[in-house]
């Protein structure tokens, strides 16, 4: 969860919707074809389209639209329809509807059917392949183009980013020729890729050392374990610059500047562009939220156990972060300034101990909760499965090797 593009690019998370090809949506128009008694109309929606506007384009009764939507309204509301998203609607030879399908997502379609004089809605889960993926590769520059610049990439490379968030902070820690591998699920449509699902295991080697992920459910909890079983999870970030933050936005037509966050003398300062997101590390309350001095803008927030840490020259503090607020763990509390004594943009981070000021980079912190002794025969077992498919890949480019998930 750490940070490191443009603040300006964040925004587009919601607008990045992926425009499938499956076999019931084929061309980028509405189309009209028989299907024995009935007709189809289907297409993607348009930038601006409403549904109303659809209707009256093929001259679709307006009373069946309102029974559609009260029909949905409790499952998907049909006046958020978004571009580029996929729909069928059948009718019959009196131009009724027998049924309206839309893409809601990559996850869920919206499927409302006629039952007698009325209409009944539900939301279907897509039924996806899964095919085992084995990537590997060496970073070059950045982790977002040398995974790959795609949305599917990069989806994958945020996952990453979250998986390893406690041990390697991705906007300054990473050097050219670190080696990822990675073990992931390929979801496939009709045999087709359309998306990458859970990472199941993966390594990183940075700067030398290697850290290993496996991802592991039990009780109705699904966590990532290092090799001894351990959850990689700590009370702390390794950073308050949110890598997911700053580059799930990412677009090919705009500067990638994750390099140009780098922090000299004991890590403190992040020289940064000025706006980018500041997270607190850690689950705490707010002290203190306000402009103090040569500090500026400054956040500092209460932890267990005598820690406590500070955000400096922040150029705006996020709406409601007050003292005595509660924050949770990667909560944006304010963004990159050079407020007070500063010479230009940066973030000034700082974490105390029973009221000593020490060095967040060499702080270790011990790890949250451990595989039960009872299912550890169990987590050794898929670790040496993992361990036996990360050791097949050649990390110099990517390899993929795809198999059945019920093969792992």
């Amino acid at each position: 969860m750490k940070k490191v593009l443009f603040v300006a690019i964040l925004i587009i998370i919601p607008l990045l919707v992926i425009r499938y090809n499956f076999s019931i949506v084929n061309r980028s128009e509405e189309v009209s074809s028989e299907e024995g008694k009935y007709k189809a109309i289907q297409g993607t929606i348009k930038k601006g389209e409403t549904l109303f506007d659809i209707f009256k384009k093929y001259g679709l009764g307006i009373g069946e639209l309102f029974k559609l939507r009260e029909a949905s309204a409790d499952i998907h509301r049909l006046r958020e329809l978004y571009p580029g998203q996929p729909y069928k609607i059948i009718i019959d030879d009196n131009n009724q509807i027998n049924s309206f399908v839309y893409w809601i997502d990559d996850d869920f379609i919206l499927n409302i059917k006629r039952v007698d004089s009325d209409f009944r809605a539900e939301k279907v889960a897509i039924k996806y392949e899964k095919r085992i993926q084995h990537i590997g590769g060496t970073i070059k520059d950045n982790l977002i183009s040398s995974v790959g610049e795609d949305r599917e990439n990069l989806m994958l490379a945020l996952q990453l980013s979250d998986i390893f968030a406690w041990d390697i902070d991705f906007t300054t820690d990473l050097r050219n020729d670190d080696i990822f591998k990675i073990i992931v699920e390929g979801l496939y449509l009709n045999g087709e890729f359309k998306k990458y699902g859970e990472i199941l295991s993966a390594e990183f080697i940075n700067n030398g050392e290697t850290y290993y992920a496996y991802r592991f459910e039990y009780d109705e909890k699904v966590d990532y374990y290092d090799a001894s079983g351990k959850s990689l999870r700590r009370a702390f970030l390794k950073a308050p610059l949110s890598f997911r933050r700053i580059s799930s936005g990412f677009s090919q037509k705009r500067f990638h500047p994750i390099l140009k966050i780098y922090r000299p003398h004991l890590g403190v300062d992040y020289a940064a562009s000025a706006g980018m997101p500041v997270s607190t590390v850690g689950d705490g309350r707010v002290v203190f939220a306000g402009y103090k001095g040569q500090n500026g803008n400054i956040v500092s927030i209460r932890h267990f156990n005598g820690y406590r840490t500070y955000y400096g020259h922040l150029s705006k503090i996020v709406k409601g972060i007050r003292k005595g607020v509660k924050v949770k763990q990667g909560e944006v509390i304010g963004y990159v300034g050079a407020t007070g004594l500063a010479t230009g943009p940066h973030l000034d981070y700082r974490i105390k101990v029973n009221n000593r000021f020490v060095n967040p980079l060499t702080l270790k912190l011990p790890r949250g909760r451990c595989v039960p002794k009872k299912l550890i025969a169990e987590f050794r077992d898929f670790k040496n499965k993992m361990d036996t498919r990360l050791a097949s890949i050649i990390p110099t480019a990517f390899v993929f090797a795809e198999g059945n998930k019920d093969n792992i």
